[in-house]
């Protein structure tokens, strides 16, 4: 029997329509959230993603603030930009397009964003409280992640689950929050000696490598919980996933696609945290 699809896009949707309710109350408050996003350089792939964020915010009703940087801009530009924005209150969110050119340290224009509005979740404040349970923005893309399984009705509570990629951005958070659920947890990475022995055994694998079809139909268990975070694009133009969609969904209970999968949850778990972040003023109410 194949494996039923997670559909990211309908699950996207339908919070969206949730999300653009709960700006409505907002709103009728007198606040309207607020997205800054910080664009630094003309690269093709940074360009397409930050024009479906702030499609998405259009969508829900969030105001958004494009501030567009030449890719020579310096560190200084780039923080005192920041700092405007951390102290502009109709600003409730800030969110630095990745990758930044090479003059620009990444760590410290992450750090520099208020932790308050670090809807990205990328602040160290934010990574750290993750060991606790206590992070004010979850990262987007492991919370998306986490509600896609929460769509399968699995309880994670006791099952093996098996993160492929260890990145900041999605393969360690993702294997906290996961703990959190109180899921036993293996995480694999590019020095992992045979790979497959790890991801044979899990009942929820999360894969997030970026390598197209690394994952195949004997290295899944029967009946495996398989998202996959993975966006590849192939010489033809294709997109694809980390994993062997085609064959794995014969083995697996449930499957993400690649493309609409854990896409349309990431964007959408920024919607969230922006909205949540404007919460945090005495209006409105939010789950």
């Amino acid at each position: 029997m194949s494996a039923r699809v997670i559909d990211g896009r309908a699950l996207a949707t339908g919070l969206r329509v949730k999300y653009a309710e709960s700006v409505a109350e907002l709103v009728r408050n007198g606040i309207v959230p607020g997205l800054a996003v910080v664009m630094i350089g003309s690269d093709p792939a940074s360009h397409l993603y930050v024009r479906n964020k702030i499609r998405a915010c259009d969508e829900c009703g969030v105001r958004s603030f494009l501030h567009a940087l030449s890719a020579d801009a310096t560190e200084a530009e780039v923080l005192d930009l920041i700092g405007e924005l951390n102290a502009d209150p109709s600003v409730h969110g800030i969110l630095v397009q990745l990758p930044l050119p090479p003059q620009i340290d990444v760590r410290r224009v992450l750090e520099t964003i208020a932790v308050d509005k670090d809807v990205d979740g990328f602040h160290l404040y934010n990574v750290g409280a993750l060991t606790v349970g206590e992070s004010i923005f979850p990262p987007c893309t492991p919370y998306g992640v986490q509600l896609l399984i929460d769509q399968t009705g699995i309880e994670i509570e006791g099952k093996h689950a098996v993160v492929v990629g260890a990145s900041n951005i999605v393969g360690k958070p993702m294997a906290l929050m996961l703990l959190q659920r109180l899921a036993t947890v293996t995480i694999c990475h590019a020095r992992t000696v045979n790979l497959a022995h790890h991801t044979i055994s899990a009942d929820v694998l999360v894969v997030a490598a970026g390598k197209p079809g690394l994952i195949v139909p004997q290295m899944v268990k029967q009946g495996a919980v398989v998202i996959d975070v993975g966006i590849n694009k192939l010489a033809d133009g294709k997109i694809v996933g980390d994993v062997d969609f085609e064959g794995v969904r014969d083995k697996a209970s449930w499957i993400t696609p690649v493309p609409g999968g854990v896409g349309p949850m990431t964007v959408t778990m920024l919607i969230r945290n922006t909205i949540r972040s404007a919460q945090r003023l005495p209006a409105g109410s939010f789950d």
